[in-house]
């Protein structure tokens, strides 16, 4: 198949999120399963009109001109038009390729109340945030979303909320994100916990590494780096010195198994996010049998992993989870699910047996 990868970003040329980490990790998988894949996406600093990248070519067009993408949209000249993550490049798609199919994955679905959280806590700016709601949420993107041949959801608890958000008249179907299992791991011996995110004020990374100066005794890892380098050296600043803390900064999972490694060591993973869909971050520490102890518990994962934060007191829902070794069971927990449902070898048969059907559906309707 001939399929054609749109999206906001695409994990690398110094944009690293969770969507361009999902739609990356399918695009690499499906060609290495023969398919050609092509990606559509804003161009970043230091990346070329067309690039290759992990089997994909990867097509940009300048960020301040998304019309441009139309004529890029036709040049891939896809049987499959997949948007990783709804936005108004799904609707020119669905306007200059009417006679292809058409996916949509919801990964992170927001409502006026999650982009009010955006606007208060933006990663850059608030002019920036703006301009992401217009591109990612105005109504012509509503319509592109409706004009496809299937949405999905990478998270089960976003069907409802892409269904009305959209105004859908069939609810999307829950559609994994590829996770990679490791065959085995080796926890540290000394209770370590990590934090794998973007430092940005959304994030509230502040509140994972406060709880290093309460917890001597536990190993903090902070990966990551925020998209405000002012903010970025405050944080460091301030809390840098720790001794049972390291600052890892931004690692690439795609160059490096650094973060393999780090996930495999510690016990837990910390999520201290204001708002999130399903974090790939919290998928992949699963999949490395980490407990989960989040203030975000989308499809249960905290409470079923872990612990849910719902007043900031992370201080004793970790001291709950490192009582008496229960971060092992949750942790083992984690990963039976994880490897049930989102390993990448069934998630990406998933992807393709959607692919194959909905193809076979246009060409009867076509047919008839």
């Amino acid at each position: 198949m001939r399929i054609c990868l749109v999206s906001v970003e695409i994990f690398a040329w110094g944009k690293y999120g969770g969507f361009g980490r999902a739609t990356r990790t399918i695009g690499r998988e499906l060609a290495a399963r023969g398919h050609e894949v092509f990606a559509v996406v804003p161009r970043r600093d230091g990346q070329g009109a067309v690039e290759q990248l992990d089997g994909m070519t990867v097509l940009s067009f300048a960020p301040r001109n998304s019309l441009a993408s139309t004529p890029l949209l036709r040049e891939a000249n896809a049987q499959i038009y997949h948007s990783c993550e709804p936005s108004f490049a799904t609707y020119l798609a669905s306007r200059a390729l009417p006679d292809r199919v058409h996916v949509v994955t919801c990964r992170d679905p927001r409502d006026w109340g999650d982009w009010k959280t955006e606007f208060a806590l933006p990663s850059r700016s608030r002019f920036r945030v703006v301009a992401n709601y217009l591109y990612e949420n105005g109504p012509l993107v509503r319509r592109g979303v409706q004009r496809a041949d299937a949405v999905y959801t990478a998270a089960k608890c976003l069907i409802p909320k892409a269904a009305a958000m959209y105004r859908l008249g069939t609810p999307p179907v829950f559609l994994p994100t590829p996770i990679p299992i490791p065959a085995s791991v080796q926890k540290a011996t000394r209770p370590t916990v990590c934090f794998v995110g973007r430092l940005d004020r959304r994030k509230r990374p502040d509140l994972f590494l406060r709880l290093a100066e309460r917890f001597p005794d536990v190993q903090f890892i902070a990966v990551g780096a925020s998209n405000d380098r002012d903010w970025d050296r405050q944080l460091h600043e301030r809390y840098g010195s720790l001794p049972n803390l390291s600052m890892r900064g931004f690692v690439d999972q795609f160059k490096t198994d650094d973060l393999s490694k780090i996930l495999g060591a510690s016990w837990i993973i910390i999520n201290t996010s204001a708002r999130e869909g399903l974090p790939n971050s919290m998928l992949e520490a699963a999949a490395h049998r980490c407990a989960i102890l989040s203030s975000v518990d989308p499809d249960g994962f905290a409470v079923d992993f872990g612990r849910h934060v719902q007043d900031d007191d992370f201080e004793s829902g970790l001291r709950h989870l490192l009582n008496a070794d229960r971060w092992r069971e949750m942790g083992i927990a984690a990963w039976r699910y994880v490897a049930s449902t989102f390993a990448t070898e069934p998630a990406i048969d998933g992807h393709i047996a959607a692919y194959k059907h909905l193809l076979r559906k246009r060409m009867h309707s076509e047919g008839s």
